[in-house]
């Protein structure tokens, strides 16, 4: 078991969550290429990279994809994984706040009829300019579509 495989009592959490197989034969190890589909995705490695204790790496890519496809990820391990953890007491809810700004040249927006709600002095908020489409300048730039 390699670093960041599923421990048992992490299978046995995950398991029963999992759809059944309809068709087809059923796969010897699934928890295998849950592990190999985990350890791509954290690595961000190509798929022919995977290592070979996951199994060949078309079965794990194969997996993956039907199971994207068919919409179990997001289920699976958003919605219940995530529920019974945080009803569990596992998971702590923070809210970070991130105060930066970003300020844009005063010409970004060429249409001020859009935007004249949003003139703060003689600068514009990014996030606020609403005219998405038009020509714009950006300080230190040349003519861009936004």
């Amino acid at each position: 078991m390699g670093r960041g495989d599923l421990s048992d009592e992490q299978w046995s959490v995950l398991e029963p969550l999992l759809p059944v197989v309809g068709l087809g034969r059923r796969s010897r190890n699934r928890r295998r290429l849950i592990d190999g589909v985990r350890w791509r995705v954290r690595t961000g490695v190509p798929w022919r990279d995977l290592p070979c204790e996951y199994g060949p790496w078309q079965t794990v890519y194969g997996l993956f994809r039907r199971w994207q496809r068919e919409g179990v990820w997001a289920p699976v391990l958003l919605t219940s994984l995530q529920a019974r953890a945080d009803a569990a007491g596992l998971i702590t809810w923070e809210v970070n706040v991130d105060s930066t700004v970003c300020r844009a040249h005063q010409n970004l927006c060429l249409n001020l009829s859009c935007c004249s709600s949003l003139w703060r002095s003689a600068q514009w908020s990014t996030s606020m300019c609403h005219c998405a489409g038009r020509d714009a300048y950006v300080a230190g730039e040349s003519r861009r579509r936004l």
